[in-house]
């Protein structure tokens, strides 16, 4: 680390598991230069106060700050091991104490050693002068006790091993006086103690040696020629043999440091003075410049207090006759506050678990400056809205810990960025990013869309169709953010709710397993659950209610009259109605839902149009207009039902209504007609030809029945005057009905019209007679009453028989 900023090494590694850092004492250790690689530094155990197996489990690591690495930890031993050798001069210069920093870091819990040996100077460098020979032109009038300053000898070794003194080979003329800078350096000057004389000797040869301290002592010689010089009274004079001054680090080049000067009381030539460095450093060199006539001595390089603190230079003043004279300027340099911060990065945790605790350690970070005193003073800080804080441990290393708890959810990642600023003035700073991406916890519930969901599906739908989608949310990412659903176990209608739906487990689609009917389901409710495949697993229920929406499919259905198939039911109208008689009510229903099973009721064919009306919202059947003898005695309606879905669906019921004069008994007491004798309806114009016809072909047979009893009339009444003594007297029955004929029949005979007593039948089924036959033939005269009634029975039969079919025609007519 030698002048110079060195770049760090950063570690960086995950501590998933850290609670907190602990900056521990540092440890100090030494090793001397030139080591031997491979040599043992120092056993860590006992400073650090743990064993071996310790020392593993908790994976000690050795970090050092430099580009190169020279120490090795063995973890298995605790011992420090050289792994490269070490020159203290490359590495250190001139700077004395030389270190070499490392950090051992321990993790479960992480501690950080710092580690600081110190390389020790081995003497293994002699003092070297920068030139083999110098040349010293002294006049021979020179005064006794002129000093002559000499050229340090450079000792790359420090301390003890640096020069220690300088011997000046035995001579007659000079003598060497050795002394110490205020750095404690040495540096020597020859002092002239007996006359010089050009003619006895014009040339002197000395040896000047540099002697070191170490052991065994190195040493460095070079040759002193000295020339005298004849004929110069006088040698200029500085003002002052020793300057010092103090100069700001990069000043600018040309800035002028200070001024040398000095006079020679000759006159002409002899008395003109040129200034020039003597015998001084490349460093020197390099940073400065000196004006030859006029002293001045300005900056010709950098200067940078963090490469050199102070120069010495030697300044030698020339006169035109040769003769010289010699001063130092000390140079001070004053730091500047040049250097920002640095902020290096020593370990980092990212990804950082959302569910990390306060004061979980994120980063751990060291602040340097290379500018010193309050130039090098640093503060460190970061921004104040994050969930993080800053917290010094000490030798200027700072740890990044988690000062409120994180969610992923709300920042999947945080760029922080980490001043540091100087005390200096003006104040430098300077700012290192990180970036650290926290980690997904389960730690959020699937969360659905809606709650409750409503949908809506039609009956007689086909199985497998799809209902619906259900879809929750998770917050969290990957494998924690994945979704499954399922059916929580239910019961519709008494049976398992998976007989009724199901669902996919990865897009939540509901799908129908049957075909459903409303007519025997409105809807169900079955619960949804969503869970994510977080560890633990976290999940969400939601309800479903599943309405089922109805379908026209259902044609209305006829109550009453109630339509078996067999002949529809009679109703009984008394010809006196009025208009607006209430004759019967159709009544239906359906079995849909809503305007599908809105009915509505029409007459669709009627015997006689006009003669009744049906109610269009409540099936009422009732009388349009007063009933007169020429409506037929039966009315037949057809009653259309019809609903108001899409598409329409109808049935239709038939009517069968008598006319009639009363509610007597005959007409209550009602049997039931043969099936036979029910007559279909057929089209109005082909009734209409039927009922001409027919009126035509029984007005032909009404007169012959008329002719025929006429004729039959006559003859028996010529039989009953011939025979009018021989009738018993039969009883006497009041007349119900009907006409008493005399004639040829042997009694007068009363029909009743007998109607079926149920409600169901109501139609005329036979003519019966009122009261029974009697004969009418003496006892005595039985023989030949049978004789005669025999013979008189078979036209009382046939009449009986035409009568009844006649009936039949009119009464289906």
């Amino acid at each position: 680390m030698q002048n110079g900023c060195h770049t760090r090494q950063v570690l960086c590694f995950s501590l998933y598991f850290c609670i907190g850092i602990v900056m521990c004492e540092s440890l100090h250790y030494s090793v001397p230069e030139e080591k031997k690689t491979g040599s043992l530094v120092a056993n860590v155990l006992k400073d650090l106060k743990v064993d071996v197996k310790e020392l593993s489990a908790r994976r000690a690591q050795l970090v050092s700050e430099g580009t190169k690495p020279y120490f090795q930890l063995d973890p298995h031993s605790g011992n420090v091991i050289l792994q490269d050798r070490i020159d203290r001069e490359a590495l250190c210069g001139q700077k004395d104490p030389c270190f070499l920093l490392s950090e051992l870091v321990l993790e479960s819990p992480v501690q950080v050693h710092r580690m600081e040996v110190e390389i020790e100077d081995v003497n293994d460098n002699p003092p070297q002068f920068s030139e083999k020979e110098f040349l010293f032109e002294i006049p021979e009038q020179t005064s006794m006790n002129t000093r002559f300053p000499l050229e340090s000898a450079k000792d790359a070794d420090r301390g003890e091993n640096a020069v220690r003194n300088y011997t000046l080979s035995p001579n007659d003329h000079f003598r060497l006086d050795v002394q110490s800078h205020t750095d404690g350096s040495k540096y020597a000057e020859l002092i002239l103690e007996k006359q010089l004389d050009c003619e006895a000797n014009a040339r002197l040869f000395l040896i000047l040696t540099a002697v070191d301290g170490g052991t065994p002592k190195r040493t460095g010689t070079a040759n002193i020629i000295i020339d005298v010089l004849d004929n110069n009274d006088n040698a200029p004079q500085f003002h002052q043999s020793l300057y010092k001054v103090k100069l700001m680090e990069n000043s600018q080049p040309n800035t002028l440091v200070t001024k040398v000067e000095a006079t020679d009381r000759d006159l002409g030539p002899n008395a003109e003075i040129t200034y020039s460095f003597n015998q001084v450093s490349d460093t020197v060199l390099g940073a400065f410049k000196v004006n030859k006539y006029s002293g001045d001595i300005s900056v010709a390089g950098v200067i940078d207090y963090e490469e050199e603190h102070n120069y010495a230079i030697n300044i030698k003043a020339m006169d035109g006759g040769g003769l010289s004279a010699y001063c130092k300027v000390i140079v001070e340099v004053e730091d500047r506050n040049d250097n920002a911060p640095e902020v290096t990065l020593t370990s980092l945790t990212s990804p950082l678990p959302e569910d990390s605790p306060s004061d979980t350690v994120v980063a751990l970070f060291r602040v340097t400056d290379r500018d010193s005193g309050d130039n090098g003073r640093t503060a460190c800080t970061t921004e104040t809205n994050l969930p993080f804080v800053l917290k010094s441990s000490g030798n200027n290393y700072y740890q990044l810990v988690t000062q409120q708890p994180l969610d992923r959810e709300r920042s999947s990642e945080y760029n922080i960025t980490i001043r540091a600023t100087d005390q200096g003035s003006p104040r430098l700073s300077s700012a290192r990013t990180i970036n650290v991406q926290i980690s997904d916890v389960n730690d959020n519930a699937p969360v659905f869309e809606k709650s409750p969901y409503v949908m809506l599906l039609r009956e007689n739908n086909i199985p497998g169709l799809l209902i619906g989608v259900v879809h929750a949310d998770d917050l969290d990412t990957e494998r924690n953010a994945k979704v499954v659903y399922s059916l929580l176990p239910g019961k519709v209608s008494d049976q398992p709710v998976s007989t009724y739906i199901s669902i996919n487990s990865e897009t939540g689609n509901l799908y129908a397993i049957r075909s459903l009917d409303y007519e025997q389901i409105k809807d169900f409710l079955v619960t949804v659950r969503a869970v994510d495949r977080g560890s633990p697993p976290l999940s969400s229920e939601v309800k479903v209610r599943v309405v089922i929406v109805d379908e026209n499919d259902n044609a209305p259905f006829i109550l009453y009259p109630l339509q078996n198939g067999t002949s529809p039911s009679n109703d009984l109208v008394p010809r006196g109605a009025e208009a607006g008689y209430l004759v019967t009510k159709v009544v239906a229903v359906d079995r849909d839902s809503g305007q599908n099973s809105w009915l509505s009721y029409e007459l669709l064919k009627a015997t006689e149009p006009g003669l009744f009306s049906v109610g269009a919202q409540n099936g009422e059947v009732k009388t349009m207009r007063l009933i007169t003898q020429r409506d037929t005695f039966r009315q037949k309606l057809i009653i259309g039902v019809r609903d108001n879905g899409h598409p329409l669906q109808s049935a239709s019921a038939t009517l069968s209504i008598l006319l009639v004069d009363g509610f007597s008994d005959p007409y209550m007491k009602m049997v039931d007609i043969p099936k036979d004798e029910v007559v279909k309806e057929e089209d109005r114009s082909l009734t209409m030809y039927l009922v001409i016809c027919l009126a035509a072909i029984s007005f032909i047979f009404l007169v012959s029945i008329i002719v025929f009893i006429a004729i039959k009339i006559h003859k028996r009444r010529k039989f009953m005057e011939s025979s009018a003594l021989n009738f018993p007297v039969g009883p006497n029955f009041q007349e119900n009905g009907g006409d008493a004929g005399a004639g040829s029949l042997s009694r007068a005979y009363n029909y009743e019209v007998c109607l079926a007593g149920g409600s169901l039948s109501s139609e005329f089924k036979f003519l019966r007679p009122l009261f029974p036959v009697f004969s009418v033939e003496p006892a005595q005269n039985q023989g030949n009453s049978r004789i005669s009634s025999a013979s008189q029975g078979v036209p009382d039969h046939q009449i009986e028989s035409h009568v009844t079919n006649q009936v039949r025609i009119i009464n289906s007519i």
